[in-house]
C-alpha cells in the first residue's frame, strides 16, 4: 500500500521536471535568427566551388578557425540553418590574409590546398558613387595599398592615380573591405562569373 503513493509522487516529480524543461527547449526555436549580411559572407580560401558540396564535405571540426592567424574565420550558428558549424568569413569585420593555413589544416576535401593566385573567394566590387576618390571627396587608396596581390588585383585608375579599380587578379580575400574607411563600405565582395567559379575550387 505504501508503494502506490511513492510511485504517484515519483511520476508527478518526473512530469514536473519534464514540464520545467519545456521553456528551455522551445525558446531557441522561437528566438529570431541572427541577421545574415546580404554580402561579404565568404567561404575560406580553397573551399569547394559548389556550396552544397562544401557543406556536405565539411565536418565542422573548427580546425580552420583555430589555425587562422587573424582570427577571421567564423562559424555559422542559428543563422546557418543546415550550414551550422561550417566556416565563413565576414571581411567587414576581419578579412583573410591568404596565409593558406586553413587549407593545410582541413582534414577533408572541403578546403583544398591551392596557390593563392588561383583562390576564388569572389571578386571585389567598388561603388563609384560612394568611394571617396571617385566622388572627389578626398584621397584614399587604402584598398590598393593593403592588397596582398598588388596591382594584378587592385590598382589605381590610369586617368586618376587616386581612384581604385579592380583587376582580374582579385581573389576576393576582402582585405580591401576591412580597411575601407567609408562607413557604408562602398567596396565589397561579389560572386565571380559562374563560368570562372565552375573550374573547381574557390
Amino acid at each position: 500500500m505504501r508503494r502506490r503513493p511513492f510511485l504517484k509522487r515519483l511520476v508527478a516529480g518526473a512530469m514536473l521536471l519534464a514540464g520545467g524543461t519545456i521553456p528551455y527547449a522551445v525558446t531557441p526555436l522561437l528566438a529570431p535568427r541572427r541577421a545574415t549580411a546580404a554580402r561579404n559572407y565568404l567561404r575560406p580560401p580553397g573551399a569547394l566551388a559548389d556550396d552544397d558540396d562544401f557543406v556536405a564535405a565539411c565536418i565542422g571540426c573548427g580546425l580552420c578557425g583555430e589555425v587562422c592567424p587573424p582570427g577571421c574565420i567564423l562559424f555559422h550558428a542559428r543563422d546557418g540553418g543546415g550550414k551550422v558549424n561550417t566556416p565563413y568569413i565576414d571581411p567587414a569585420e576581419k578579412a583573410c590574409i591568404l596565409c593558406n593555413k586553413c587549407m593545410e589544416a582541413c582534414p577533408t576535401e572541403a578546403l583544398g590546398v591551392i596557390p593563392r593566385e588561383r583562390i576564388n573567394m569572389g571578386l571585389a566590387e567598388i561603388d563609384r558613387a560612394a568611394c571617396y576618390p571617385w566622388v572627389d571627396k578626398g584621397i584614399c587608396g587604402a584598398c590598393v595599398t593593403i592588397c596582398p596581390l598588388g596591382d594584378r588585383a587592385l590598382a589605381f585608375d590610369f586617368a586618376n592615380i587616386y581612384r581604385p579599380v579592380v583587376k582580374d587578379g582579385c581573389v576576393g580575400c576582402g582585405l580591401c573591405v576591412e580597411i575601407c574607411p567609408h562607413p557604408s563600405k562602398p567596396i565589397w565582395i561579389v560572386d565571380r562569373d559562374p563560368k570562372a567559379a565552375a573550374k573547381g575550387k574557390t
